[in-house]
Order: structure tokens, then sequence, then C-alpha cells
């Protein structure tokens, strides 16, 4: 599961167009040796040798029975075979549980708020959100085991988690990935999607997105419920997160089923190779005619920050990918895992074309101190500008804006250049207010403003325009010891 601390899950195909004549530009895609820098993940199976983590029941306010009692018998008839102990051994050799009844959440174990919950909860109703804000009591429990026992253990955690809730007449909170459920919700997320042995792990976690400087970071949290790292994704753009949050749920689904990371340091990425049929299907079905449907990450030792699981990280980059900076490499990772697709529209400037510029443009002043008054979470900003060719014309493609200090706006182009072998698709460029022809705004609640010229670039009223479409294939290198 994906969620956000500013997220959005729309998709975007890209739409430019440029002045004056153009040429055919014939793409090749070949493989080479990716040569990986330093400071790499371990080489091998990231899986980790025992696995601990921690639900709880949130009672509402407090408890009517007692926990242990309800736990005790529980454990007692299945569906996990625990040990229940007082104190869990830091290299289990079977299934232990621990438990103990906070009786002082709103200091030691404080709940998310009511707008929070309102937001992200699992389920809950007004009724049972103001309910949980008056919580006084949580029954906490410890999970461990060996990473062999990793699939029952996990199961039979998320069966009993329930089962306690419901005769508790509580809420499951998982704080692994610090989401809040109502018994049932929880029975179709964490049981009911288990269908096969091994889960798809996007069910069992969530992806964070938030913005983190002038761009957004992704990073899952709950991934020690499989004994493995935590993965991020660094710096990439608001209308890239659904695709990097795919990607993350391929890769986090690989190690899961047992991929390992190679000696040299390189990790293929193949959806054909995923063994969950629901992810795998999904994915394929999802592909655009020109993707590859691999990819090939390289995974680093990555930086804990603020707010993230108290695990190891993996952080995925990309650089045996084309691309003048990290951002186009990460685009054209997701172009060769998922494919894309662009087009290019040949026009003329008419005055009725110039004149829907000549409105946008008269709207920049109020984006651009909207955009420095910050956009709510999911919102993003498009800007459309030109793009020197080398033979002296001009290309016009979208950027998505990142920074915009006075008429200098820095941003990562959303578009596949056709004449300029210099610019990739996803590179960090800058561009000048005073140049930009129109704007897409994206708000939150999914409206769309702005794109005032495309109705002059297509249709019945672009008399002298034309379109071709770029079907591009996406570049894979080597990913082999």
């Amino acid at each position: 599961m994906i969620e956000q601390r500013a997220l959005s899950m729309k998709s975007r195909n890209g739409m430019r167009f440029f002045a004056g004549l153009l040429s055919v530009v014939l793409f090749v895609s070949c493989g080479h040796k990716q040569r990986v820098g330093t400071n790499l993940f371990t080489a091998g199976s990231p899986v980790g040798p025992f696995i601990h983590f921690q639900y709880a029941v949130y009672l509402l306010p407090t408890h009517n029975r007692d926990p242990f009692e309800a736990l005790r018998h529980i454990l007692a008839i299945g569906p996990l075979r625990a040990k229940l102990v007082d104190k869990l051994p830091e290299e289990p050799a079977g299934l232990f549980v621990r438990a103990r009844l906070e009786m002082n959440v709103a200091k030691n174990y404080v709940p998310p708020k009511f707008d929070v919950v309102a937001r992200f909860g699992h389920g809950l109703t007004e009724e049972q959100n103001n309910r949980f804000q008056q919580s006084k009591e949580a029954f906490i429990l410890d999970f461990a085991h060996p990473s062999r026992d990793v699939w029952d253990g996990l199961h039979g955690a998320n069966q009993v988690i329930e089962e306690l809730a419901r005769e508790m007449n509580g809420l499951v909170w998982d704080e692994e990935t610090r989401r809040i459920f109502t018994p049932d919700a929880w029975h179709e997320e964490a049981l009911v999607r288990w269908k096969e042995a091994i889960p798809r792990v996007s069910d069992q976690t969530t992806i964070e997105m938030y913005e983190n400087g002038e761009f957004v970071r992704a990073v899952t949290l709950g991934m020690n419920k499989f004994g493995l790292p935590d993965v991020a994704v660094q710096e990439l753009d608001t209308s890239s997160e659904t695709a990097v949050g795919n990607l993350i749920n391929v890769f986090t689904q690989s190690l899961a089923e047992g991929a390992a990371i190679q000696k040299s340091g390189l990790f293929k990425l193949d959806l054909h190779a995923i063994r969950n049929s629901a992810l795998r299907e999904a994915q394929l079905k999802s592909l655009k005619e020109n993707a590859a449907g691999m990819a090939c990450v390289t995974p680093k030792l990555g930086v804990v920050e603020e707010g993230d699981a108290h695990n190891r990280l993996i952080q995925l980059t990309f650089e045996g990918y084309p691309g003048a900076d990290t951002h186009a490499q990460l685009k054209a990772a997701i172009d060769s895992l998922f494919g894309s697709e662009d087009s290019i529209e040949y026009v003329e400037h008419t005055d009725e074309l110039l004149e829907a510029s000549r409105k946008a443009k008269a709207e920049l002043p109020r984006l651009r101190d909207d955009f420095k008054a910050g956009l709510k979470p999911s919102e993003y900003l498009l800007v459309k500008a030109p793009f020197e060719t080398p033979d002296g014309g001009r290309e016009w493609m979208w950027v998505e804006v990142r920074a915009w200090n006075g008429n200098d706006i820095e941003g990562l182009l959303e578009n596949m250049p056709d004449k300029i072998p210099t610019l990739h698709n996803g590179q960090l460029v800058k561009v000048r207010e005073s140049e930009v022809f129109d704007y897409i705004r994206h708000f939150s609640d999914g409206r769309v403003e702005g794109n005032t010229t495309s109705k002059f670039l297509h249709g019945e009223e672009s008399k002298e325009g034309a379109s071709r479409k770029i079907v591009k294939r996406g570049f894979v290198p080597k990913c082999t010891d």
C-alpha cells in the first residue's frame, strides 16, 4: 500500500510541441556494463536471521475484561502456537510473544490525531475515531521468531491481533506501518488479500512520500516484519510518485521472494520473475507497449532520517542509466520497467494560440505566490517552456516546478526530448518565467487548471497542427555479475 505525507496517485502522459520544422530522430537502445559507485548495500540476501515487530490493540477507552486472559486463550487454541514470555529472546529459536498493558497512552503510546485518522485510518467511522481519540489504554504485543518462520509467524500474528481486537472491542494498531484499523478492515487487508504462500508485500507495508527539501522522498515502513530492510528513493518529483511507488513494490516483493543483491552491487528487477501472481499480473497488465518489464538498480546503504523506521535502510539508485543527473537516471529506469509514451505537436503560432498563451502567462504571478506559500500535499505545478535545439530551433516541453525564485524556475523535465541529445526526461533544468508559454496545475482533489493552449494544438481548432507519437524503447543496462 502507498500512503502519504504528500502523495499523488495520478499519472500523466506528457504533451509538448515544436515551433518550426522538425527532423526525425531514430532512438537506439543498447546495453552496457553498469558501473556502480561506493557505499553499496551488502551483497547476498538482505534477510536478517531474526524478526521482531510490534502490534497493539487500542482500547475504547479502557479494558472491560482481562486482555492477558484473552491472549492466553487465543494462543492456546491457535492460530499462532507462540510462547508467551515476559522477555523476548534476542535470538529466538521459535515463536514468541510478549504482552504489556499500557495504561497511559496519552503520555507513552500517543495515538495519531483525529484528522490524520480521518484521512488515513482504515475502516473507522467518525464515531469510532472520536472514541479512539479518548483511548486511555493499549494492549501491546511484541512478536519474535527466526526468519525461517517469517510467513507462519506473520500470518499467525495478524490473526492473533485481529481476534484480540474483536474480543476486547478495540482497534488494531500496526506499529511498524503506523496505521490504525477496525478489525474488519484489518481482516480484509492483512488476511483476506493473503491468497498465496508469499503475500503481496504492499498489503503488509506502506510507502510514505513527503516533501524533503525541493523534492519528494519515498520510504517504506513495515519491511522489518519480513526481516528485511526498508527501502527509500530520494529526490523524485510529485508526478512520478505512482511509478516510483510501483517500482519500490516490485523491488520489495523480489526481496521477500528471496532475490539477492549481486556481488557487483547490482539488482535485476524483472516483472516476469515475480512469483506473487496478484502483483505480477497487475503490473504486467499496466505496461506500455515499449516497456522492457525489467530494470537494473543499485541498492546502497541508506541514511535513516527522522520519522523513518528503526530498521536497516536500502537507498535505491539508478547509476547504470543515461542522464546528466540522478533525476534523469530515475526516469530512465521507470521508462525501462513500465514503459513510456509522449507525443509531439507540430503547430504554427497563430493569433489564437498566442492569445491563449498570453492569458496563461497572466496567471503566473499568482501561481508563483501560491508555490512560494506552499502547495497542498499531492498538488503540483507544470510549466511549458522552450529549449534550444542544435539546429537553432526550439523544443517546447513541460517542467514540473521544484523551485521558483523571481524569473528563475527550476524543475524536472517531464517529456522525452526529441532533438536535444544532451537532455533527458526527468533531468533537472532551469527555465525563465518570462519565456513560459502555458501551465498546468494539478490539485490534490483531482482538479486540473490551466493548459489553455491545448485546444489549439489538437482537435478541430488545430488547423495547421499535426502530431507524432514517440514510442522510445526503454534502455536496460546489463545487470549480471
